[in-house]
């Protein structure tokens, strides 16, 4: 699994930079071009020019020609599910010490954004178990993983089922080192987590709602097995600078969602007690609303338009795949040295 570089290549995703710092998303075809009201940018004046090249379109206006970095491309990318966003990524990824050669279980795949930071933390030596309930929110993040990265990682698998019976079912007790679960009520799953997971290994649930990050902290010291919970939230906030004149932008990504985190016990621990003022910490059924997506603001997704973002994944891996081949040709003692 390697980065691409060198020179673009039919099939590549592209980023062009316009006047204004107006960002354009491309796939390199043969016959493409950009049509904007500035003008027309054929595809072909990037074909054989290296990365971070400026071309000029029709009406003598400039693009800089930049291969998307991940976060770049998680923004812009075909989605069947809402996505982890690029800041929470790096925070699961650090959170969890998810390193080179870890067994991680994720639990859902949705649009695979996640998938790709933790395929890249565990490198080639490692393995991601991705757990997904509906095939075709699995066929958007694989078409996705493989534009990305030019192949499907060898290292990645995807099972299909409720984790809670497919865990047990596919992978054998204390044998996995990190497990993420970005689902809607992570508590009903914990019992699997905690014997698929090796002593000392951690759990990291990212949840959207207080409500829902309340519970999973209290069923986590219920459950017992599990060190103290810590709980947080990732907020970014970018900076105007010009000269003298720096400030906060206007806008930041606020909150996204809420990480929790807890360590596996080995067996037959108990940790020191930790004391705490007392708190209500009962919940009836009539509280599984607050959970819903809808109480949290997502809209479902219809079949249609899913259909539409599976092609439109599986168009974009094409082209991967076809620039992949390119590349291969170019350089085939680099493809060797890859194999090795």
């Amino acid at each position: 699994m390697t980065a691409p570089r060198g020179p673009f290549r039919y099939g590549d995703r592209v980023q062009l930079t316009g006047p204004k710092g107006k960002l354009h998303t491309i796939t390199l075809r043969e016959d493409g071009e950009l049509h904007t009201h500035l003008g027309v940018l054929a595809h072909s004046e990037l074909e054989g020019r290296p990365d971070g090249s400026v071309v000029v379109n029709t009406g003598g206006h400039e693009y800089l020609a930049l291969r998307p970095l991940l976060r770049d491309f998680v923004m812009s990318m075909p989605r069947g599910a809402a996505i982890v966003y690029p800041k929470d990524a790096a925070q699961i990824v650090t959170q969890a010490d998810i390193f080179p050669g870890a067994v991680v279980v994720e639990a859902g795949v949705g649009s695979g954004a996640l998938s790709m930071s933790l395929l890249r933390a565990v490198g080639d030596e490692g393995r991601l178990l991705s757990f997904e309930r509906r095939e075709e929110f699995a066929d958007v993040a694989r078409a996705n993983v493989e534009t990305f990265f030019g192949e499907i990682p060898s290292q990645w698998e995807i099972h299909f089922g409720d984790l809670a019976e497919a865990l047990p079912r596919d992978v054998p007790d204390g044998t996995v080192d990190r497990v993420v679960l970005d689902m809607l009520a992570p508590w009903e799953v914990l019992p699997a987590v905690s014997d698929a997971l090796a002593p000392g290994g951690v759990v990291l649930c990212y949840v959207a709602t207080a409500t829902q990050l309340s519970r999973i902290a209290e069923f986590v010291r219920g459950m017992g097995g599990f060190t103290e919970p810590e709980a947080s939230e990732t907020m970014v906030r970018g900076w105007h600078v010009d000269g003298l004149a720096v400030r906060p932008d206007h806008r930041m990504v606020g909150h996204t969602g809420f990480l929790l985190t807890a360590r596996k016990l080995a067996p037959g621990s108990i940790p020191p007690e930790v004391k705490r003022r007392a708190s209500k910490r009962s919940y009836g059924d009539e509280d599984q609303e607050v959970w819903t997506p809808g109480a949290v603001g997502d809209r479902e997704i219809t079949d249609k338009n899913l259909r539409k973002r599976i092609r439109d994944a599986e168009k974009a891996a094409s082209g991967a795949r076809h620039a992949a081949s390119l590349r291969a040709e170019d350089d085939p003692d680099a493809t060797a040295l890859d194999d090795e």
